[in-house]
């Protein structure tokens, strides 16, 4: 009797002890966008929490139930910049007992999307914190249309001798996804390299030399470390009107002897290979790793029905997967002689010819030290500016819809 009564007062002491254990969080993460800024709350179990808005000034309280002050969570505060275009203040402090209460002084008025994501590769529970803003903002890099940027032109001379040529050309708007960002880090390269910094750095650069062209123009669908969710990707692009569309990646692989350049084009009816299935599968796991709210629907990922107008766009972007791939080809071995398809979300544009580019497999370590060279960098940018001049060549564009001044 003695030893029964021992053994249940043991098990009150040890559950008493559960219960006053608070949670502490084990990471903290701001990613700030011209879109929206994410804070990422990582733990070890889910994360109880209220929030609610506050007006005069702008305001968004986030009360954390049963989670207590700790180095994580004191670091959130510093990783406030200045420039933060949504976010000017964090205070963090407790509230009462058992909650610990973030404050998020606001430069404008936002609307919040508070939601958990389970655990998934190196993250443990997350409770993310999206701040979109409450009026609408110009998407960053949208290119103004340059016909309502020219200068008043000289004064007309009549020369009758000679043929009148055209007072304008067609401006081709190039759409340029770095693939990954923010919380997705993408393939991890041997020596640590990550697949979202390659590719952000092979954009910047293919966003310089497209800007060179004559008649062309270049849109960064991301220009910084965050993350996108892949049908804003396609979104954005539609919304700068862009006549294609360059997904840029680093391809990874369990074993590091796999090598070589790679194009897809999405795919009508499956994928060309099983090779193409496994990476259409893993790139478009890229909205749970990098964390999307499920409860906003999608009109693009869901598409089930491939549409007419589509059709014609997949057969234009093998076309230019194509050209593209060729020019790759004299610059490094290509895994693939031809351009491969799947369904891969963030080439669901229905009237966007559009590519997937893996120039490169980052877990093969010979290639990865080249994908973090500049020069190589330049090579590889230089052949698919090749590719995509040689694809117009063929098929110049014709819709009046972005206009440029001929020099």
């Amino acid at each position: 009797m003695l030893h029964a009564l021992l053994k249940i007062i043991l098990l009150c002491g040890v559950l008493a002890s559960g219960w006053a254990q608070a949670l502490q969080l084990s990471a903290t993460r701001l990613w700030p966008s011209p879109d929206y800024t994410r804070i990422t709350l990582e733990a070890t179990q889910p994360v109880a929490h209220k929030y609610f808005t506050l007006s005069n000034p702008e305001r968004l309280v986030i009360d954390l139930e049963g989670v207590e002050a700790g180095a994580a969570l004191d670091a959130l505060v510093g990783q406030l910049a200045a420039d933060d275009p949504h976010v000017s203040a964090i205070r963090v402090g407790v509230n009462r007992p058992g909650v610990m209460r973030v404050v998020l002084e606001l430069k404008m008025a936002v609307k919040p999307s508070v939601f958990q994501l389970q655990p998934l590769e190196q993250y443990g529970h997350r409770l993310v914190v999206d701040l979109y803003p409450e009026a609408p903002v110009r998407a960053a890099g949208t290119p103004v249309d340059p016909a309502l940027l020219l200068p008043p032109g000289p004064a007309e001379t009549v020369k009758p001798a000679k043929p009148v040529a055209p007072q304008y050309a067609r401006l081709i708007t190039v759409a340029i996804d770095a693939g990954h960002g923010g919380e997705d880090p993408g393939a991890i390269g041997a020596k640590g390299s990550y697949e979202k910094n390659i590719t952000l750095a092979l954009a910047k650069r293919l966003k310089q030399k497209i800007d060179a062209q004559e008649n062309m123009h270049a849109v960064l669908i991301r220009d910084g470390d965050y993350f996108v969710p892949l049908a804003q990707r396609v979104t954005k692009a539609r919304a700068a009107k862009a006549d294609l569309f360059l997904s840029i990646h680093a391809d990874a692989f369990i074993k590091p002897h796999a090598r070589g350049s790679s194009v897809f084009a999405l795919s009508e009816n499956g994928a060309t290979s099983v090779a193409a299935r496994w990476l259409a599968r893993k790139e478009n796991e890229a909205d749970l790793v990098g964390g999307i709210n499920i409860d906003v629907k999608d009109p693009f990922l869901k598409r089930t029905l491939i549409d007419l107008s589509q059709t014609a766009t997949i057969n234009d972007s093998l076309k230019l997967g194509h050209a593209v791939l060729k020019k790759i080809g004299g610059v490094n071995t290509l895994h693939k002689p031809h351009v491969e398809q799947a369904g891969f979300a963030v080439l669901k544009a229905p009237d966007i010819p559009s590519i997937l580019i893996e120039t490169a497999f980052i877990s093969n370590p010979e290639e990865e030290k080249r994908l973090n060279d500049p020069s190589y960098q330049d090579q590889l940018v230089d052949a698919i500016v090749g590719g995509v001049r040689n694809y117009f060549d063929k098929h110049p564009l014709t819709a009046p819809s972005r206009l440029t001044r001929n020099p």
